[in-house]
């Protein structure tokens, strides 16, 4: 019994479409921030002080240029540890210091980014905290999907 239809040609499937692991994502998504020329939007359930700081030169910089970066992530009072409550109010701080606009999603556990709504990277790793894990995020090129995103989420309710 045939599940489902096979085809011989998806090369057009995964034209726009990269996986990267724990260890290439970062450097990946770097060059991305350092070519964004007006939104970063970032979903990550976890923010930790350590991973804000190697992301910070970047962010600094986008905020200098007013690209609009906007943060979602668990408010940090939710957190059962509170050493994680406290570094996280100190690194979300930081980020509103900064001008980033900070939005908490209560059950919040999504993982993604959008860059400049062409952009979508989408998988397991918390951008905001990852340190010592095995994680894979996918990065599209694509509008039509950044925006697909964008609606099914609804950031747009809360960042405009």
């Amino acid at each position: 019994m045939l599940w489902f239809n096979r085809r011989t040609d998806t090369t057009n499937d995964l034209v726009n479409s990269t996986l990267y692991d724990d260890s290439t994502f970062y450097a990946r998504f770097a060059k991305d921030l350092k070519n964004c020329h007006s939104e970063v939007i970032i979903e990550s359930p976890f923010i930790t002080s350590r991973r804000l700081e190697s992301l910070m030169p970047a962010l600094q910089k986008l905020k200098s240029k007013h690209v609009r970066i906007t943060i979602n992530t668990r408010d940090p009072e939710t957190h059962d540890d509170e050493r994680m409550r406290s570094d996280a109010r100190f690194a979300l701080s930081k980020l509103q210091h900064m001008g980033v606009n900070v939005l908490f999603t209560g059950g919040h556990h999504r993982k993604l980014a959008i860059i400049d709504r062409l952009v979508l990277y989408e998988g397991s790793l918390n951008i905001l905290s990852q340190n010592n894990s095995c994680e894979v995020m996918r990065r599209i090129e694509s509008a039509q999907l950044a925006w697909q995103m964008i609606r099914f989420v609804k950031i747009d309710d809360f960042v405009r």
